[in-house]
């Protein structure tokens, strides 16, 4: 059985629970998730969608995007962003700031480089792409 992580949103009203069994986990420098993180990059996990469960404050989430489809979840209280539902509703892209317990993964690459921040520098050695590739599994 799979080691258990815990996640939540800052206000505590929306709480999760996922698998440590991320396929793929990238820093993203695209400008929906800069926007949607207020930050420069998105640090987030991939995760089969049915490996993630919400254990409470589902009636607080706040659906921004396609209902049934692609789409980001807040918490519609605090703001937080808590996951995004991705690649036709099978995978969760988990932001890895709401995780509170420390996942075995961690991010491999900068993608989205292209329209990255002009005021970030990227740092480390981790592999920089233009746009998306193929981090682990068909990350998107």
């Amino acid at each position: 059985m799979a080691r258990r992580l815990s996640g939540k949103c800052l206000c505590g009203a929306v709480r999760y629970d996922v698998a440590d069994e991320f396929v793929y986990a990238a820093n993203c420098h695209c400008s929906n998730c800069r926007r949607t993180t207020g930050s420069a990059f998105k640090p987030f996990a991939g995760i089969e969608r049915d490996k993630l469960a919400l254990v409470k404050g589902e009636d607080k989430l706040l659906i921004f995007g396609d209902q049934s489809g692609a789409h980001d979840a807040h918490c519609g209280l605090c703001g937080s962003l808590l996951y995004s539902l991705v690649r036709e509703g099978a995978f969760f892209h988990v932001p890895m700031g709401t995780l509170v317990d420390d996942p075995s993964i961690r991010p491999t690459a900068h993608i989205f480089v292209g329209s990255k921040a002009g005021w970030f520098d990227i740092t480390d050695d981790l592999p920089q792409y233009q746009e998306h590739v193929i981090v682990g599994s068909d990350a998107r």
